[in-house]
């Protein structure tokens, strides 16, 4: 294996931790702009009691796969961060807003009569829209470069800037990865719950955001023919990415049912395994490219340099992997270890 492909495997891999546990806490904020009601401020203290611990933390994988594609891939870094800057851009500024208002919603310990923190009211509403329009962002991101638009015509500003992402095969994408982060989150927040009431909430939500997954997916994969179809062409026109839609639907079909059979645990599992299907099942269909059409894997920085960050990710993974899992053993033990399925 070369190393162009392993840092490229590295690379899928920082962005599927990224969705995992980053993506997670994102769908976890989008589910406060649905904390209404009476049972409104114990759905939002569970959201951050889940997320309060670790949500700075899971930036590191962000920063790993930007790490890995400005260094390794620095022609593929070129056109994304030109031709795409808008909505990167906004995806930046998104991650900011939400971490400040998340940082104001709950280090202010003292509370009024109707559940909220003395924060101005604003803030909530920032946290919940910022994580909404975030994952966003980044599936616009990746839908753009899947299609091929971010190599098109440059000669004015709308098509150098504009028309590489305003697509809707891309806007599909985008969508497709708020619902999926909102399902995770949902299936996450199901274990996280000692409240009965919350637990058959969230699992209720599980399952609606599942729908809209299937449904987001089913019409990015059907845009796909025309929108990018070196996608399609990889998803529904080998045996391989035939393969890769079938297990993909088979982890999704498997996490619906153990919702639906209350198997909290095994939800989770499928529910995470699904979601890894659909970001390498994409990556796979992409290969060997970058940026569709013209910037593959191979076009890479000098053997010196990828010699030297392979081995500046494997030392530092020597540090990082065990100071995560205490992180995560410390305040996420008793929701990671097996009570039961």
């Amino acid at each position: 294996m070369t190393l162009e492909l392993i840092l490229g495997a590295m690379l899928v891999g920082a962005l599927t931790f990224y969705l995992l546990f980053g993506g997670a806490d994102f769908g976890a904020g989008i589910w406060t702009a649905f904390a209404t009601g009476p049972d409104g401020q114990r759905q939002r203290a569970l959201v951050d009691r889940a997320i309060g611990p670790i949500w700075e933390a899971n930036h590191v994988w962000l920063i790993i796969a930007v790490t890995i594609l400005f260094t390794a891939f620095p022609p593929a870094f070129a056109v994304i961060s030109t031709r795409l800057h808008i909505p990167l851009t906004a995806m930046l500024i998104g991650i900011v807003l939400r971490g400040t208002a998340f940082a104001i919603r709950t280090h202010d310990i003292s509370s009024r009569p109707d559940g909220f923190t003395n924060a101005p009211r604003v803030w909530h509403g920032v946290f919940a829209l910022s994580s909404l329009f975030t994952p966003i962002m980044l599936g616009l991101v990746l839908g753009a470069v899947a299609s091929g638009r971010a190599a098109g015509p440059s000669a004015t500003f709308l098509e150098t800037f504009v028309a590489p992402w305003l697509a809707l095969f891309p806007a599909a994408v985008g969508l497709l990865a708020a619902a999926l982060v909102a399902y995770l989150a949902a299936v996450y927040l199901t274990i996280e719950s000692d409240d009965p009431a919350l637990r058959r909430l969230f699992r209720r939500r599980a399952v609606a955001s599942w729908f809209l997954v299937v449904g987001l997916g089913g019409a990015a994969l059907a845009l796909s023919k025309t929108g990018a179809p070196e996608i399609y062409r990889g998803l529904l026109g080998t045996g391989a990415g035939r393969s890769a839609v079938a297990v993909t639907a088979g982890l999704l079909l498997a996490g619906l049912w153990s919702l639906l059979r209350r198997r909290d645990y095994l939800a989770r599992l499928f529910a995470a395994a699904g979601a890894v299907a659909v970001l390498w099942g994409w990556a796979l269909s992409q290969f060997p490219y970058l940026v569709e059409p013209s910037v593959t894997i191979y076009d890479a920085a000098p053997p010196v340099t990828l010699r030297i960050l392979l081995g500046s990710l494997l030392g530092g993974s020597v540090l990082l992997f065990p100071f995560l899992s205490y992180l995560y053993r410390l305040f996420k033990g008793e929701f990671l270890t097996h009570r039961g399925v």
